[in-house]
């Protein structure tokens, strides 16, 4: 006898999602020169002659480095979103749609410390992705998460939302300005820049900072942070990011006696709740502004401050040279002063 054929039941709400999406997302391959810092004897003949050539093989000066990524696609005219790292300094962006077609990717814009970018390709009628609100996003929702690892076109990996608004600090890359969305759904080398989907496949969030040593935990940023600065990207523009140079440390009274315990501590600090200057960068307006390692920072514009992440948010969302009023406990004296947050800088520290 013949075995019966059972029809399909309707599709889950994940089949249902990637249909949605899924032609929006892209593969990007990118090219970009590096160029190589050689010690100058290296070249120098004498060197050469005296060690050989074996000693000092003659090293190319600059190779051609290849990166691929993700990206989704949110509006008809081409424009794409996707992570900063993955089109950062490339010579050469390709942009490729699920049906196999190909375009030239041009990089309108970048935002390091987001990490964040648009790319425009030329194209008419393009597939689109439904933006959600990452506002809306609760602990324990699904989470879905597209991209393509490794090359392999349009994978889908299933989860929930673990944990809000985990500080990019928290994740250990303090060089972003970031609160990202903690999920389980697997995002692995490739998914970067790709969408993370809810269950009515809306973008709720960038797939983006893997931490290789943490397996199952992945990290994306919220697509709330893209939309509000989109379109200035997508026209070229410079976001600004405010910042003051310090390097910091949550403060508690027990952190504080165990500092104060140690006889190699440069340091004598309050043994109070606070914010911890652990260093002051070089010409920076904290250092303008007078604040020194060792001061705690209690209060910052009449708002008390307990840990670094809420300093950093209040920074942040403050103005470019607009007065910031620092309370800040010295040894046991209380000192007032003003800062006015300067435009970050590569390579400078919040």
């Amino acid at each position: 006898s013949q075995t019966p054929i059972i029809a399909r039941s309707s599709d889950n709400f994940v089949v249902a999602a990637v249909k949605r999406v899924g032609a929006a997302v892209v593969r990007i391959n990118t090219e970009k020169t590096i160029t190589l810092d050689l010690p100058p004897f290296f070249d120098d003949p004498f060197f050469r002659r005296f060690f050989g050539e074996d000693i000092f093989p003659r090293l190319p000066k600059e190779y051609r480095q290849y990166g691929q990524g993700s990206g989704f696609i949110i509006d008809r005219d081409g424009i794409v979103l996707t992570n900063a790292h993955v089109v950062s300094k490339a010579d050469t962006v390709i942009v490729t749609l699920k049906d196999g077609r190909t375009f030239q990717g041009e990089v309108r814009g970048i935002d390091e410390p987001s990490d964040l970018a648009v790319v425009k390709i030329e194209g008419r009628n393009l597939p689109v992705a439904p933006l959600g609100n990452s506002s809306e996003v609760q602990v324990g929702d699904w989470a879905i998460a597209v991209g393509n690892p490794l090359g392999l076109d349009n994978t889908v990996t299933l989860g929930i939302i673990s944990t809000l608004k985990r500080s990019s600090s928290q994740v250990g890359i303090p060089d972003k300005r970031l609160d990202f969305i903690q999920t389980d759904a697997a995002i692995n080398p490739g998914n970067s820049g790709g969408p993370l989907l809810n269950e009515r496949g809306e973008v709720i969030g960038i797939n983006t900072a893997i931490r290789a040593q943490a397996e199952g935990i992945g990290f994306a940023i919220p697509i709330d942070t893209a939309k509000a600065i989109k379109d200035r990207l997508a026209r070229g523009e410079k976001i600004p990011h405010p910042y003051i140079g310090i390097r910091m440390l949550d403060l508690t009274p027990e952190i504080a006696k165990e500092i104060n315990r140690n006889p190699n501590a440069a340091i004598t600090v309050p043994e109070i709740r606070g914010v911890l200057v652990v260093q002051v960068m070089r010409n920076s307006p904290a250092m303008v502004a007078g604040l020194r390692e060792g001061d705690v920072i209690v209060a910052i514009d009449g708002i008390s401050v307990t840990n670094a992440d809420q300093l950093q948010d209040i920074v942040a969302k403050s103005s470019i040279d607009r007065k910031l009023q620092l309370k800040v406990q010295r040894g046991k004296q209380i000192q007032q002063l003003s800062v006015y947050p300067a435009e970050l800088q590569e390579a400078q520290s919040f």
